[in-house]
């Protein structure tokens, strides 16, 4: 992004007051500074948080983090790599209150950077030293190697001479065992993520990146697998090519498959990024906790997974791997995969939670990644509607209230629902009521605009009853509403299939402030769906064609009920099959 700034710096008694040099000249540093603020929306939000962030906005990078505790070994190698490969890498030493200085001269809570890496002898005894900075430019290490240290003495001259400066420039060495001592976490920012692995022999990593947000609602089902909404999570189909470019195997099998003859595995790196949250530190949010599941899905299911109909499904796939959940802007993690299929579910921990986020995938063998979405479409022949006799009584009804005129106005409609839906009232605990500008939105749907003729009212009651019954099948505790992250399959039910971001506009209109769907609400939103797709689908013979409406006409179309003007589509179709967008 481009971001534009003057040259006004904040300063306290004639100091700059945050990133400074000791050259009073050099002010890139700070204007830079500025510009990342402006990024985020103030200098305060900047206070605090993890190295990464910084290193993946500047660079592009993959950020990963590595726990000491856990994970020490190969830590030396891994850290050399990652300089010579010109990676940022930082440290860590982790604290419960806040920054503060240890007898030895460390700041606990506080980031260093990681400068260099060397090994020298004490006689027959191999040491591993690293170079560590500390950014305040001061406050070093006075420990075991430091610039004071007599070790030193016993190094040849013009390695001492090389190695060691003895200035109060906050940059220290320290014995690798040391630092375990005292640190708790490593981070690395690199170009690519070949950095802690072994680069791909048939050229570099294949990477694919996604733009996704979790919704309240209707696609936020929290990190348990096992849970009732986990299936309405974003879900992205990967999948692991077995040859590489030209025939040959990846980087993982250059020498076709391994003895035995099981497939190599591939090394694939997932990276989950939170985006923009740091901008809404100033509303008092943080960081949600995040991670994501990588499950195996076998070939006979991908037939079944061309839509978002996975609820019956994700229990019975074979989990391959999964991130840790934790509370920071990126969750990244390398997994070794054999070719194949697999489903990589990004969640947050908790259900609800609202995010923005980035999905990147990196592969040293050839991969192929999409969404899990569908194609907009409707079913035409279930829009028109089962067209059944009314019953006596209720045919009597309709012209009792209808009069003379022999057609319903929207408020003698609304009183003809509220008597002829009144049976399905005794099976909820809330009144199943249909309010008069939804009435209004069905005249414009089924009738003459402003008024509704018998043979109009025994199409929509045709819909009404076909309407009422999904609705009772996805209101399992018969409470007159249902969940909304149901409302996908009951929309998918009445003939229609929607893509994410269709069906996110329409769970946002349509749910109340309690997520749930009442009765009302569906039947605008189906009304509204069933006209708009007749409508247009009038308006496409002779082929394929492009019908453009404004804000207005779907409103006109698609009447003045509660969900009237939602969206604004661009639907294409052709004469005997299913319009799509």
């Amino acid at each position: 992004m481009d971001v534009v700034v003057d040259d006004r710096l904040p300063v306290r008694e004639g100091k700059l007051m945050f990133v400074r040099s000791e050259q009073r000249n050099e002010f890139w540093a700070p204007l830079l500074e500025k510009a990342y603020a402006k990024l985020h929306g103030s200098y305060e939000v900047m206070r605090g948080g993890h190295m990464n962030e910084a290193f993946v906005d500047f660079t592009g990078g993959v950020g990963e983090v590595l726990y000491l505790r856990q994970n020490s070994m190969g830590l030396f190698s891994a850290l050399r790599h990652a300089l010579a490969k010109e990676s940022l890498v930082g440290a860590t030493a982790l604290s419960d209150r806040g920054e503060y200085r240890t007898e030895e001269g460390l700041v606990k809570g506080h980031a260093y950077s990681i400068t260099g890496t060397h090994k020298v002898f004490l006689g027959f005894t191999k040491v591993r030293l690293l170079r560590l900075r500390n950014p305040w430019g001061r406050v070093e290490w006075t420990g075991a190697w430091s610039d004071s240290c007599p070790r030193w003495d016993t190094l040849p001259t013009e390695c001492r001479d090389a190695l060691l400066v003895k200035k109060e420039d906050g940059e220290f060495w320290m014995e690798l065992r040391d630092f375990l001592l005292h640190f708790d976490t490593v981070q690395i920012c690199s170009l690519s993520p070949e950095v802690l692995g072994p680069s791909p022999e048939r050229g570099g990593w294949h990477v694919h990146t996604f733009q996704g947000r979790w919704v309240r609602g209707f696609n936020s089902g929290g990190s348990q697998p096992n849970a009732e909404t986990f299936w309405t999570n974003p879900q992205f189909r990967l999948t692991l090519l077995e040859k590489g470019p030209g025939g040959g195997w990846g980087a993982a099998g250059a020498r076709g498959p391994a003895r035995g003859g099981r497939t190599p595995k591939c090394t694939v790196l997932l990276s989950l990024i939170q985006r923009n949250r740091r901008r809404l530190r100033a509303k008092g949010l943080t960081y949600l906790t995040v991670g994501f599941h990588v499950f195996q899905v076998r070939s006979w299911l991908l037939g079944l997974w061309d839509s978002p109909r996975s609820r019956a499904l994700l229990p019975r796939l074979l989990r391959a791997d999964r991130s840790p959940l934790s509370a920071r802007r990126d969750v990244s993690r390398r997994c070794c995969l054999r070719p194949g299929h697999y489903l990589v579910v990004p969640s947050t921990a908790h259900a609800g939670d609202e995010a923005d986020f980035t999905l990147r995938v990196f592969s040293e063998r050839r991969h192929t990644a999409v969404e899990i979405d569908d194609v907009i479409s409707a079913d035409l022949q279930s829009l028109q509607g089962p067209y059944l006799p009314l019953e006596l009584g209720l045919e009597q009804l309709f012209q009792e209230l209808a009069g003379e005129e022999e057609e319903l106005n929207a408020s003698q409609l609304q009183a003809l629902l509220s008597i002829a839906l009144e049976p399905a009232r005794a099976h909820t605990s809330t009144p199943r009521e249909i309010g008069l500008r939804t009435c209004e939105q069905l005249l414009q749907c089924f009738g003459h605009g402003q008024s509704l003729a018998l043979h109009h009212f025994q199409q929509l009651w045709g819909h009404l009853l076909e309407w009422q019954a999904i609705f009772d099948k996805f209101d399992e505790d018969t409470s007159g509403t249902m969940n909304s992250y149901e409302l996908r399959l009951a929309l998918n039910a009445a003939g229609f299939h929607l893509n994410n971001q269709l069906t996110q506009a329409l769970t946002s209109r349509y749910r109340d402030s309690r997520l749930r769907v009442d009765f009302e609400r569906f039947v605008s939103c189906v009304a509204h769906l069933t006209c708009i797709f007749c409508h247009c689908s009038q308006h496409l013979d002779g082929g394929e064609g492009v019908i453009c409406l404004t804000h207005r006409q779907v409103s006109q179309v698609g009447g003045t009920g509660r969900g009237a003007g939602a969206a604004r589509p661009t639907l294409v179709g052709s004469p005997g099959k299913q319009p799509r967008e």
